[in-house]
């Protein structure tokens, strides 16, 4: 799922934007921030895959947040969206991805979002999260599963296990199309890790053995099935 930002101090401007980046890209999340402060608290818990930010907004400007940019642990895709023309070469410094003009906010957005999704595919997939040891961030085949622990996750990957804060719901849709398979209530599983299917459980590669939930197993089944036979 592609993570969108938006930041404009316009009410119909940040609706209209919205509205246009998730029928542009559908399988996104998109958030929308009326001041640099609030997207900038934002940014620094979740993080973000685009960032459509106005240059001129009151308080925090689109050119202040763009030069905290570089504090992130990944920077995202950052996109430009104003209405003053002269602007734009003092955003140059931050090497957008690109901009778009308001008055053309439709036609020039949509192509925009098209060329970032792109971009995105064409990238190595990672999980970003923070650890007690700090930021964290995974390639997503490094992965092998993810398991429940209270309020917390416990991730195990191919160097070792780290345990943050999460539900494996939110995980599931985050990383919806990504080869995760919901395998139990507790339990989401990187599907490349699997060898075996059985009945009420599946074998890792590296021999582990995690249960299939029965309220799971059919379509976790035709999941790792599919997956296997290909």
């Amino acid at each position: 799922m592609t993570r969108i930002m938006i930041c404009d101090d316009e009410p119909r401007m940040l609706s209209d934007t919205a509205g246009i980046a998730s029928g542009t890209i559908t399988d996104s999340s998109v958030s929308v921030y009326s001041s640099g402060s609030g997207l900038l608290a934002a940014l620094r818990n979740e993080g973000c895959d685009i960032l459509l930010l106005d240059i001129d907004m009151p308080g925090i400007s689109g050119l202040d947040i763009a030069r905290r940019l570089s504090e992130l642990p990944d920077k995202p895709l950052l996109v430009f969206v104003t209405s003053h023309d002269e602007l734009v070469y003092d955003s140059l410094q931050f090497h957008p991805f690109g901009f778009v003009r308001k008055a053309y906010l439709e036609k020039e957005l949509r192509t925009v979002l098209e060329d970032a999704a792109k971009e995105l595919g064409g990238r190595d997939r990672h999980l970003r999260f923070r650890s007690s040891d700090g930021d964290v961030k995974l390639k997503l085949d490094e992965i092998l599963y993810f398991e429940a622990d209270g309020n917390y996750i416990k991730l195990f990957a191919a160097d070792g296990e780290y345990r943050f804060r999460d539900t494996v719901s939110s995980l599931e849709n985050a990383l919806s199309g990504s080869g995760f398979v919901r395998i139990h209530k507790g339990f989401l599983v990187n599907q490349s890790a699997v060898r075996i299917i059985n009945a009420d459980e599946c074998v890792l590669n590296d021999s582990t053995r995690l249960p299939i939930g029965r309220s799971y197993s059919e379509n976790a089944r035709k999941q790792l099935m599919r997956y296997m036979l290909k």
